[in-house]
C-alpha cells in the first residue's frame, strides 16, 4: 500500500536510477547528507537560547550571563551560516560533478546513434535533451532530494521540541496545518503541469531557433523574414505566457503561506499570553515558539517549491534516459579486422528503405574489384547517395548482402570499416575551427606535412596559402567564411589525407567552376590508382574514363557498362549524355 501511494507521488524506480548517478561521488553525497543533518539540528538551538536567556538572564537582570548568551548567540548563527554556505556549495558542486558526467554520457551516446535517429528527431530537441534537460536534473541535487531531506528533518525536530516544551502551544500552532496542506497541493499540481508546458516551450524554442539560424540564407533570399518572424512572435509569446502562469502560482502561493503563518502567529500569541498571565508558562517560551513556529512555516513553504523542482528533474531525466537507452545505435556486433584491406565491394541482392517499407533501393548488385572505378549516374531521388550510405553502415539494409573484401559488412568492427573508406559529400560541412583542424578532425596520426602535401595534389594549396594564417585559418561556424567551392576543395583533402582504400565522390565537384573542376579531375586521376572508388555525379565529365558505369532510376540498376558500351545502348544514360554535350556544341557553335 505504502509503495502505491510513494509512486503515485514520485517514480521511485527513475529516482532509483537517478540517484545511481551518484555513485562516483558517494563521499560528497554522503558529506553534504551530514551537512543537511546537522544543519536540521543547529536551526532550534537559536530559540532555545532565546528562550533560556529571557527566562533565566533578562527576567532575573543577570547581566553577566546576558552578555555571554549575547556572544552564544552570534557565535550559533555564523556557524550556522558557515554550515549553511557549505551546504548550498557542496550540493551544487555535486550536482554539477553529476551533470559533467551525464552530458559527457549522452553526448557520447548520441555520436554514436544511427542516421536514421536524426532523420527524425529535430536537431533543436536533441539540443535541449543534452542542454536544459540535463541541467535541471542538476537541480534535484543542488535544490532537490537533499534539500528536501534538510527542511523535513528541520520540521521534525522543530516540532518535536515544541511538544516537548508545550504540548497545547504546540497544537494551537499546528491547527493550521490543513490549510497550509491544501495551499501546498494546489500549488503543487498547478505548478508541476506549468512547469512542463515550460519545458515543452523552451524545446520549441530550441528546435526553431537551431533550424532557422541555420537555414538563414533561405529565409533571406526568398525575402520570408516577416513570415519567420510572425512564427517566431507565436512560439516566443506561448514560452512567454507558460512562465506567467508559472509565475502566477507562486503570486498566490507564498502571499497565502504568509496569511496562513499570521493567523498561525496571532493563535500563538492569544493563546500564549493568556498562558504566561496565568503563569502555565514563561514569556521566553512564548518568544520561542513565535520563532520556532517562523522555523517550522519556512522550510513547507519552500517544501513544495522543491518537490516540483524535484519532479521537474525527474522529467527532464527520464527524457534523458530515454536517448541513453535508445537502441537506434549503429550495430557494433562486427568483430571482423583485416590484417590487409584490399578494397573489394559488392552488392548482392540489396534491398533497402528509410522507414523499413517504402524500398529506395532494389534487388541491386554489382561488384568493384579493387582499383577499379564505379560511376553512379540517375535522377534525384534514384538511390546513388543510398549505396553510399548502406556501404558505409549508416543504415541496416532489409535484405540482401553488402560486402568488402568479400565479408559482409555488418561482420566488419565498424571503425575498422570506416578507417578504409573516405567520403566527400555534395553537402559539405566544416566545423568552426582551423583548415588544419578540419582536414584532420583532430587526429594526432595525421601530420601537417601530410595534409600540406595533400593539398598539392588535390590543387588546393594555392588558394589554402592565400588566405590570412593559411591552414591556420579559423573557417567560423559551417564554414561561413569560405565559399562554397572552397568548402568542397577542404572536404577533398580531409578525404585525401586519411589515405583511403576506398574513396567516394558524393557530386564532389557540383559546386566547383571550371577552372577548379580541371585541376580537381587531375587529382582523382592520380588518387583513384591502387584505390577503389566510387563516383556519383551530375556531370558526365567527370566520370567517362571510369571503369564501369551505373545508371540507377527508381533504386533499379536500368544500364550497366562503360561509357562506351552505355553509349551503344541507346538508352537513358546516351539521352542524357546528349542533354548535356550535344546541346552545349549547339549553344557554343550558335555563339
Amino acid at each position: 500500500m505504502f509503495n502505491k501511494l510513494l509512486n503515485k507521488i514520485i517514480d521511485v524506480r527513475l529516482l532509483g536510477r537517478v540517484l545511481s548517478l551518484v555513485k562516483p561521488f558517494k563521499k560528497l553525497f554522503f558529506a553534504c547528507f551530514g551537512l543537511a543533518v546537522l544543519f536540521a539540528l543547529l536551526a532550534p538551538l537559536t530559540p532555545y537560547l532565546v528562550q533560556l536567556t529571557v527566562d533565566k538572564y533578562i527576567m532575573h537582570s543577570n547581566w553577566h550571563m546576558l552578555q555571554f548568551m549575547s556572544i552564544a548567540l552570534i557565535v550559533v548563527l555564523v556557524v550556522q551560516g558557515i554550515v549553511q554556505y557549505n551546504f548550498t556549495y557542496w550540493t551544487s558542486y555535486l550536482g554539477q560533478s553529476i551533470i559533467k558526467d551525464l552530458r559527457t554520457k549522452t553526448f557520447n551516446h548520441i555520436i554514436r546513434l544511427n542516421l536514421r535517429h536524426f532523420d527524425q528527431t529535430p536537431i533543436g530537441t536533441s539540443t535541449t535533451r543534452t542542454i536544459n534537460d540535463i541541467e535541471a536534473i542538476n537541480d534535484v541535487f543542488s535544490e532537490g532530494i537533499i534539500s528536501i531531506l534538510s527542511d523535513l528533518m528541520t520540521v521534525f525536530v522543530v516540532i518535536t521540541i515544541m511538544f516537548v516544551l508545550n504540548w497545547k502551544l504546540a497544537l494551537v500552532c499546528l491547527t493550521v496545518m490543513p490549510l497550509l496542506i491544501i495551499a501546498t497541493y494546489v500549488f503543487k499540481e498547478g505548478i508541476r503541469k506549468s512547469f512542463t508546458d515550460v519545458r515543452i516551450q523552451v524545446a520549441r524554442l530550441n528546435a526553431f531557433m537551431q533550424e532557422h539560424v541555420t537555414g538563414m540564407s533561405v529565409v533571406q533570399i526568398f525575402n520570408a523574414e516577416d513570415q519567420e518572424m510572425t512564427k517566431f512572435k507565436a512560439i516566443n509569446a506561448s514560452h512567454r505566457d507558460a512562465n506567467i502562469r508559472s509565475n502566477w502560482y507562486y503570486s498566490i502561493f507564498f502571499p497565502a503561506v504568509e496569511i496562513i503563518l499570521a493567523v498561525a502567529t496571532g493563535l500563538l500569541v492569544w493563546n500564549g499570553a493568556n498562558e504566561v498571565i496565568s503563569h502555565f508558562t514563561t514569556l521566553g517560551t512564548l518568544l520561542a515558539f513565535i520563532m520556532y513556529l517562523n522555523l517550522m512555516f519556512r522550510p513547507i513553504r519552500m517544501l513544495a517549491d522543491k518537490f516540483n523542482t524535484l519532479q521537474m528533474g525527474m522529467v527532464a531525466a527520464d527524457r534523458v534516459f530515454k536517448i541513453i537507452d535508445s537502441d537506434e545505435q549503429i550495430e557494433k556486433s562486427g568483430k571482423f579486422v583485416p590484417e590487409k584491406t584490399e578494397g573489394k565491394i559488392e552488392f548482392k541482392n540489396v534491398w533497402f528503405a528509410y522507414d523499413g517499407q517504402n524500398s529506395v533501393l532494389k534487388n541491386v548488385s554489382f561488384t568493384v574489384e579493387p582499383g577499379k572505378t564505379l560511376a553512379i549516374v540517375g535522377a534525384t531521388g534514384a538511390g546513388k547517395t543510398s549505396i553510399i550510405s548502406v556501404l558505409s553502415k549508416f543504415y541496416e539494409i532489409q535484405k540482401g548482402e553488402v560486402l568488402v573484401d568479400g565479408t559482409d559488412v555488418r561482420r566488419w568492427q565498424l571503425q575498422a570499416l570506416r578507417s578504409q573508406i573516405a567520403l566527400v559529400l555534395q553537402d559539405v560541412f566544416l566545423f568552426s575551427g582551423s583548415i588544419m583542424d578540419n582536414i584532420t578532425l583532430h587526429n594526432k596520426n595525421i601530420t601537417r606535412e601530410q595534409v600540406i602535401n595533400a593539398a598539392h595534389i588535390a590543387g588546393v594549396s594555392g588558394f589554402i596559402e592565400r588566405l590570412p594564417g593559411a591552414y591556420d585559418f579559423d573557417v567560423m561556424e559551417r564554414g561561413s567564411t569560405l565559399s562554397l567551392g572552397q568548402r568542397q576543395l577542404i572536404s577533398f583533402v580531409r578525404a585525401l589525407v586519411f589515405n583511403p582504400k576506398i574513396l567516394i565522390l558524393d557530386e564532389a565537384t557540383s559546386s566547383i567552376d571550371t577552372e577548379s573542376e580541371t585541376l580537381i579531375q587531375n587529382a582523382i586521376n592520380k588518387l583513384v590508382k591502387n584505390r577503389t572508388s566510387i563516383i556519383i555525379a551530375h556531370r558526365l565529365s567527370t566520370i567517362q574514363q571510369a571503369d564501369s558505369i551505373i545508371v540507377l532510376e527508381h533504386g533499379e540498376i536500368k544500364e550497366q557498362g562503360n561509357h562506351e558500351q552505355l553509349l551503344a545502348l541507346n538508352g537513358y544514360y546516351k539521352h542524357l549524355y546528349e542533354m548535356q554535350f550535344v546541346r552545349k556544341e549547339k549553344a557554343g557553335v550558335a555563339n
